[in-house]
């Protein structure tokens, strides 16, 4: 009876969570700092040169999962990504997990913003902005659109 019970509630427990997986997509995906180094630039190669590495603009968060403020943002980047999908492609990066990463980007507070173009240099912003100023910034800044 106890192994019936603990399988039916595992199985119950993976449902759930394919579930609620699939009717919570996310759209921003999660950077590690190796993620980093293929995807976007290899800082440790090239520190003196930007070299963006990925076929689309991007926009990093940098943030950290106890941050009240990242949390307020959280929604904003996965409508935005949902809304910019497969034109800008929005990532995170975990402060508390990525430390290497966050100090080579210098990153004092959070969340803090990488706006990356396909062309060009990137520009960071620290602290959380207004979803209408974030689209302006991704149109102008990483798009390139006036």
């Amino acid at each position: 009876m106890k192994r019936i019970f603990l399988l039916a509630t595992a199985f119950l427990l993976t449902a759930c969570a394919f579930s609620c997986s699939a009717q919570n997509p996310t759209h921003v995906k999660y950077l590690s700092t190796s993620d980093f180094l293929e995807k976007v630039h290899n800082y440790k190669d090239n520190p003196a040169t930007w070299q963006y590495k990925g076929k689309l603009p991007c926009l990093i968060d940098f943030y950290a999962d106890w941050c009240r403020p990242c949390k307020m943002l959280a929604p904003i980047m996965e409508e935005l990504a949902e809304q910019y999908e497969g034109k800008v492609i929005f990532y995170k990066v975990n402060v508390d997990v990525e430390k290497e990463l966050s100090t080579a980007f210098g990153i004092q507070s959070i969340p803090s913003l990488l706006f990356v173009p396909l062309n060009g240099q990137p520009a960071m912003n620290a602290g959380v902005l207004p979803k209408e100023q974030l689209k302006s910034y991704i149109e102008s800044f990483i798009l390139g659109n006036k």
